[in-house]
């Protein structure tokens, strides 16, 4: 369904796949299906495409394709479902990562600043942590510690205290009465952009999306075959920087680990540089306009 998600870097994400018609490929994140449909039409009668999604909401997308599998589960269990499925190593994973259009289109999914919904911004609908409960039961160390980390906000303690003050008085169930309680820090200009910032800490902690992507990009190395592809989209600095660290010096920081001659044994190599959409893709898909995508081949 193309109105559920534009495929962002199409053309670019495949080209770095480098896909071999018999081959093995992953899709982390199917969503509506659009990376997914591409890489199928380059795929042989012998190769095989896995996608993974814990959103119901995308299952409905699901191809009727004896080449396709759509596994109903968190990209962070890829290696032991695709065990299960008898793929031990694969030739290219691609992982583009975020929140879908169709999320951000549901205004009772809660993901979006524009519309009132509930404080839900769950992507597997089944767990039990809630926006709602982070914002109404996460002490006020807490909330600062998330929206300085994950929403890089500055008045991250003065915006914790205003919530626990708010919701002490009354309970904050809404996307409306969240945005009114951090109206005081908002100047008119940068409102969006606040805003944003403060959802995506709240949906990166109810998600654990960080330690998610570690999970994903630990269990790489050993999925790919030689010179297989990795393909990663990232849509904010903390995502990207992950994969950036990663890729250089397989760890999410600091420099490379050394032996006692002083060699590293970087398990991925990069392929090209930061590949971002031209502005003609901008154009069409807004949201594309923060992407970021990097490549990396196995050794």
């Amino acid at each position: 369904m193309t109105s559920y998600h534009n495929p962002v870097l199409l053309e670019e994400s495949l080209a770095g796949l480098n896909i071999h018609p018999d081959g093995v490929y992953v899709d982390a994140t199917f969503g509506g299906g659009g990376h997914s449909r591409a890489i199928l039409e380059r795929l042989s009668e012998r190769g095989k495409l896995y996608a993974f999604d814990q959103d119901e909401a995308a299952w409905q997308n699901e191809m009727d394709d004896p080449r396709f599998v759509l596994i109903r589960e968190n990209f962070q269990f890829m290696q032991q479902f695709l065990r299960f499925h008898g793929q031990k190593q694969v030739d290219g994973i691609l992982a583009d990562l975020g929140v879908s259009s169709h999320q951000f289109d549901q205004a009772e999914r809660g993901f979006s600043t524009r519309f009132e919904g509930v404080l839900d911004m769950r992507m597997n609908q089944k767990q039990s942590l809630t926006a709602r409960e982070v914002v109404n039961r996460y002490g006020e160390e807490e909330l600062a510690r998330i929206f300085h980390l994950y929403g890089e906000l500055r008045p991250s303690r003065a915006m914790a205290k205003a919530i626990v003050d708010a919701r002490s008085v009354s309970p904050i169930e809404t996307t409306t009465a969240l945005n009114q309680v951090l109206k005081p820090f908002l100047n008119g200009y940068y409102d969006h952009k606040i805003l944003a910032q403060v959802y995506q800490a709240i949906r990166i902690e109810v998600n654990a999306e960080m330690q998610v992507i570690e999970s994903l990009l630990t269990q790489v190395p050993s999925m790919l075959k030689p010179h297989g592809r990795l393909v990663v989209i990232a849509y904010h600095s903390l995502e990207d920087r992950l994969v950036k660290n990663f890729i250089r010096a397989g760890r999410f920081s600091g420099e490379p680990e050394k032996d006692m001659y002083g060699n590293t044994d970087v398990p991925l190599k990069k392929v090209g540089g930061l590949v971002v959409p031209a502005p003609a893709e901008i154009s069409r898909n807004n949201r594309a306009r923060s992407a970021k995508m990097r490549m990396a081949e196995k050794k």
